[in-house]
């Protein structure tokens, strides 16, 4: 996966950087596992805005991806890698020997034709997913349960991955893309390998209409907006705002919102950099 940089022919095109797609082998997503997806527009069901800066956006199905890999002990070949507008990663579409057809998100290094098992007896290998308890200590991970069988929740996004440490007990200890080490039973399951399209952070948009086809409206600052609208509106010309704050008035930029006797605070073993 590289990106490339095209042309300035128009002010859009100036600053524009995309992803190449050379690694996607088909366009056409498999119908079975297509549902249809509708936008709310940030309401809520009495049509109040809940959510601001929502609203447009080229319409899409959602591919429904399999983040419990629980068909332990079959087989599965690699058929095709395929573009998902609902996430930045690539997807891998998957023939069971069973027959069964599953998406999954497509780890760096993929291959068309390759074999992929789940379930504690499954190799260490990239795309194979097994528990935590069977992963080699120092295996770059992806796809990380909080709770057995529960689904991968952890390490989802583009070209990001965690990296199994140490196990305790009945724990494993990962360190997060964020810098957070943690605890998490070991018994939940992981994918080997990072999440691909690794290069998905160089690319830029090029132009505000390119954020508008993905649904999302222009955001306000609050140093612009008048006092009534917000805690750092108003003064005279351009004010700074003051202490930094959002639109409800709690402290931003530092301010800690973790409530301290949080039930999993437990679990963490150094917190995330600042």
């Amino acid at each position: 996966m590289a990106v490339r940089k095209l042309r300035p022919t128009t002010p859009g095109q100036r600053h524009k950087i995309i992803g190449t797609f050379d690694t996607i082998t088909s366009s056409v997503p498999e119908k079975s596992l297509l549902v249809g997806l509708s936008k709310s527009g940030g309401r809520n069901n009495d049509g109040k805005m809940t959510m601001r800066y929502i609203g447009g956006g080229h319409k899409r199905k959602y591919r429904v991806i399999d983040f419990k890999r629980n068909k332990d002990g079959v087989p599965a070949v690699v058929k095709t890698i395929e573009y998902d507008p609902n996430r930045s990663a690539r997807i891998a579409l998957l023939f069971y020997a069973d027959g069964e057809k599953r998406y999954i998100l497509a780890p760096n290094g993929l291959q068309i034709g390759q074999t992929l098992m789940s379930g504690a007896e499954a190799a260490p290998e990239v795309g194979n997913s097994l528990p935590m308890l069977n992963i080699p200590l120092g295996t770059i991970i992806h796809n990380i349960e909080m709770n057995p069988g529960q689904g991968a929740a952890l390490v989802r996004s583009a070209g990001s991955f965690a990296q199994l440490t140490s196990r305790e007990e009945n724990y494993a200890i990962i360190k997060l893309p964020s810098g957070e080490t943690r605890k998490i039973l070991a018994a939940c399951k992981a994918t080997i390998g990072s999440v691909g399209n690794s290069d998905h952070a160089l690319e830029e948009s090029g132009k505000a209409g390119r954020s508008r086809w993905q649904g999302r409206r222009p955001r306000v600052r609050g140093v612009v907006m008048n006092p009534v609208d917000h805690p750092m509106g108003g003064g005279e010309g351009r004010a700074s705002g003051g202490h930094p704050r959002s639109r409800k008035g709690l402290l931003a930029k530092g301010y800690k919102t973790r409530a301290p006797k949080k039930a999993s605070s437990k679990y963490i073993i150094e917190r995330r950099k600042k």
